[in-house]
């Protein structure tokens, strides 16, 4: 933007240059040309009355009073007389103004030629020849036309540098316009920006101020409310657990309570991700490889207990990506989770993690079950087999957080590919 308001300024600037010393130019070239003729004129008007009475060596005294070169371009015919000073032959321009009684001009290679006819001398009119030379019609012009050609340089450097300063004053707050935007974009909802500029872009950064804090506001709100409506389960949860444990039966009380204490601790979990902030997925930083084994293992015991070949296959360095590790860990239980609800008892599969070269990682999980028939992993809610359908849902929303994506395919069983982003910086 700087640029292209500095080359409009340029064109405009250059245009009313022009416009302003091209007539001035032929001004001052016009001018000395006058000033030369007028000077010649003068001259030839001085030798007038000594011509008309003086003696041919008052006049020769009188051409040479005039001095220097003046002298030498000067040439007075009278009647019957050798040309007295520039001894120039006389022509047919110096005959017809002795004739006509008049005064006449014209250009020649040497310059340009005065006539001035003198009357009442004896034997005829006498004649006044002045020369003005090429140089002295464009005397000084060069010296002019070039202040005039460094005058208008200097209007042009000034109009750019004022030009330049007016696009830096513009395009500093849309640039900083612009980086609040992106910190905003990537969750950073503290980024305000200073408005500056002019009024509409001043107005521009105080609404995108506005905008972040009604943003943060409504996040803030809805989180709360997230928050209050997951405290509020821990009631029922406590009353299912008090009924669970006045049950006699050793078995079944395990299990219910078991069974409670998984529901509690998701309600926790809800909680403490409603009230977490929202600027801490930004620059979140995770070691994948040790959240993944953590969970492996955990799902493993029930793999165990429905006679499920597990495998497991992960990097020995650790894999750093940008997830929280609340959110890798619901990621993993989510597609273990739909492992163990959609294929039946003793159907195998296995879990691979491995470092990307660009960075992040690539978490894959695959069994080897009937696959994925018809599923829409854009779609949110949507299930086939008589579950929420949100599983996927919330694995994808955590891979593209993350700066990554989530693909299902079918090689013999459902296979789910999760590309986990590197941490910024």
């Amino acid at each position: 933007m700087r640029r292209q308001l500095a080359l409009l300024v340029l064109a405009t600037t250059s245009l009313v240059v022009l416009a302003f010393l091209l007539p001035l130019a032929a001004l001052i070239r016009t001018g000395a040309v006058s000033t030369a003729l007028d000077t010649a004129s003068a001259q030839a008007q001085a030798l007038v009355p000594i011509v008309g009475v003086g003696s041919p060596a008052e006049i020769h005294a009188a051409v040479n009073l005039l001095g220097g070169s003046a002298a030498d371009r000067v040439t007075v015919y009278l009647p019957g007389v050798a040309p007295i000073g520039d001894p120039v032959p006389q022509d047919s321009a110096v005959a017809l103004a002795a004739a006509q009684a008049r005064a006449l001009s014209y250009p020649t290679p040497q310059g340009h030629v005065l006539l001035q006819p003198v009357l009442g001398r004896a034997g005829g009119a006498a004649v006044i020849r002045v020369l003005v030379p090429g140089s002295a019609m464009t005397a000084g012009v060069t010296r002019a036309w070039m202040v005039l050609g460094l005058l208008g340089l200097a209007l042009l450097l000034l109009a750019i540098g004022l030009a330049d300063r007016l696009a830096r004053s513009m395009v500093r707050p849309i640039a900083d316009l612009a980086r609040t935007a992106e910190l905003l974009e990537t969750g950073d909802l503290t980024a305000r920006t200073v408005p500056a500029g002019p009024r509409e872009i001043h107005e521009v950064g105080v609404a995108l101020n506005r905008l972040a804090a009604r943003i943060t506001e409504l996040l803030h709100a809805e989180r709360e409310a997230v928050a209050d409506l997951s405290h509020r389960l821990r009631t029922p949860a406590t009353a299912l657990r008090l009924d669970a444990e006045s049950l006699r039966t050793p078995d079944e009380r395990a299990r219910l309570v078991a069974d409670v204490d998984d529901l509690t601790r998701t309600v926790d979990a809800l909680i403490r991700e409603a009230r977490r902030p929202v600027r801490e997925g930004v620059g979140a930083r995770t070691d994948a490889r040790a959240v993944v084994a953590e969970r492996a293992a955990y799902w493993s015991a029930l793999a165990e207990e429905q006679h499920r070949p597990a495998a497991t296959r992960l990097p020995e360095a650790p894999v750093v990506v940008r997830v929280p590790p609340e959110d890798l860990a619901a990621l993993v239980d989510a597609l273990l989770g739909n492992v163990f609800a959609h294929t039946e008892e003793g159907v195998g599969y296995r879990v691979a993690l491995r470092a990307l070269p660009e960075g992040g990682a690539l978490l894959e999980i695959a069994d080897s079950g009937a696959g994925l028939p018809g599923l829409d992993v854009t779609s949110r809610g949507v299930s086939t087999g008589g579950s929420t359908g949100l599983g996927l849902d919330i694995a994808r929303r955590t891979a593209v957080a993350s700066g990554g994506w989530l693909r299902t395919t079918t090689d013999g069983g459902a296979v789910v590919q999760v590309r986990l982003g590197p941490p910024d910086g």
